[in-house]
């Protein structure tokens, strides 16, 4: 493979995405729980929770960051609380739905409401994303599916004046020097770890 090239860099991506997976599954658990806990600290500290927020959170994979003191959080703040839900998998799409109500796996095993309302991205005040990995850009590496990149394409445009934050959850150790990026990749606003709260400012959006 010719080095840049997409095959490499989808291999370059492979292996990283395997390592910092490897990583996040080696925190202990009783580390795990209160790293979980100061994420959700160091988010009321930084981004002030308000009646009437409409906020996006996600149901976790067993390895992934648990948004549990999180969701509790936006709950006694008032905030209504939508997660992900695919809609198109073949074309990898998916809106937000209301978090109430029966919840079923989806063909990625991942929880989701079943018949709950639902609201576009562009509804959406802020938005809290699960990540493999994450650089000093806010470049975010997932787990390679693409939804949230296709979900949020919008925010590549610079044509709109409200629009949701998008903020990264991840542990520490899934911070990386560097991420390659694609012209479809969309950058994130801030990130979260137990340690504090990385904010990116971009100037633009390709």
């Amino acid at each position: 493979m010719a080095p840049g090239s997409h095959a490499a860099i989808t291999a370059e991506r492979k292996a990283l995405r395997a390592e910092l997976r490897a990583r996040r599954r080696g925190i202990p658990t009783p580390i795990r729980a209160e790293a979980e806990r100061r994420v959700a600290l160091n988010v009321q500290r930084r981004f002030p929770l308000r009646p009437g927020q409409r906020v996006a959170l996600y149901a976790p994979l067993p390895e992934e960051l648990d948004v549990a003191p999180l969701f509790e959080l936006v709950r006694r703040h008032a905030g209504f609380i939508y997660l992900p839900r695919l809609i198109d998998r073949r074309k990898r799409r998916m809106h937000f739905a209301a978090a109430h109500g029966p919840m079923t796996p989806n063909p990625l095993g991942i929880l989701e409401p079943s018949e709950a309302e639902w609201i576009s991205a562009r509804q959406l005040d802020l938005v809290f994303v699960p990540l493999v990995g994450f650089d000093a850009e806010g470049m975010r590496l997932g787990m390679g599916a693409g939804y949230y990149d296709r979900a949020f394409s919008f925010l590549r445009l610079r044509r709109i004046w409200h629009r949701p934050k998008l903020i990264g959850l991840a542990f520490a150790v899934q911070r990386v020097p560097s991420l390659h990026r694609a012209s479809h990749d969309v950058l994130l606003d801030a990130v979260v770890t137990e340690k504090g709260v990385h904010e990116f400012f971009h100037h633009a959006r390709e």
